[in-house]
């Protein structure tokens, strides 16, 4: 099975790192294919929906681990990467060369919207994953270690190429449906018509 980097927490408050686990290499190239234009298109929809909202917004960067890094280690990338931001010249060239020898974080993005005394807080990459995979689940995921996540290939065209228009559909209808559910009584929109059906060839 192949892997591809998600977000879990650990008990600790640190993040970890927990792997969407594929059948194969091909369902992995696919996934790698649509991750960056998926993020783009929520991030898009997103923006959108800000623009139509009163919820106050902002973003956080949170940095997540591979579960195979020592806490020690991961303390370690983290002191050095505050004293690099405080570092002279020569401290920073010494302090960068240490840091490449050390496993570093992947960042996991947090939307964060506020209304009055309600606060909810949307994980970016969560709702990439529920585009690119077909009835993703981030708490099934969390909760089965050998789930296999099944890549939506109606999003990618006979040619191996984006299906733009399927791609914005998928990741708008997600978007909506999430800032519908802060305002109840907004209608919803319809769900894409291949949704949730598994295309020819998957």
């Amino acid at each position: 099975m192949i892997d591809l980097i998600a977000r879990s927490s650990e008990s600790n408050g640190r993040e970890a790192v927990k792997m969407p686990k594929f059948a194969d290499i091909r369902a992995w190239e696919q996934a790698e294919l649509l991750m960056q234009p998926v993020f783009i298109r929520v991030l898009d929809n997103i923006r959108k929906q800000l623009e139509q909202t009163t919820w106050q917004s902002s973003y956080q960067e949170i940095p997540v681990w591979l579960e195979a890094v020592p806490e020690e280690t991961q303390t370690q990338v983290m002191e050095l990467q505050q004293r690099l931001a405080s570092a002279s010249a020569a401290e920073a060239e010494a302090i960068e060369e240490e840091l490449a020898r050390l496993p570093s974080p992947q960042m996991s993005y947090l939307l964060c919207l506020k209304k009055g005394d309600r606060q909810i807080t949307v994980d970016i990459w969560q709702l990439c994953y529920q585009v690119c995979f077909r009835n993703y689940s981030p708490v099934l995921n969390a909760m089965d270690q050998d789930m296999i996540v099944t890549v939506d290939v109606s999003l990618i065209d006979d040619l191996g190429e984006i299906d733009w228009l399927r791609l914005d559909e998928k990741a708008k209808y997600l978007i909506e449906q999430i800032f519908s559910s802060l305002s109840p009584a907004q209608p919803t929109a319809e769900a894409p018509a291949d949704h949730t059906e598994p295309a020819d060839g998957e």
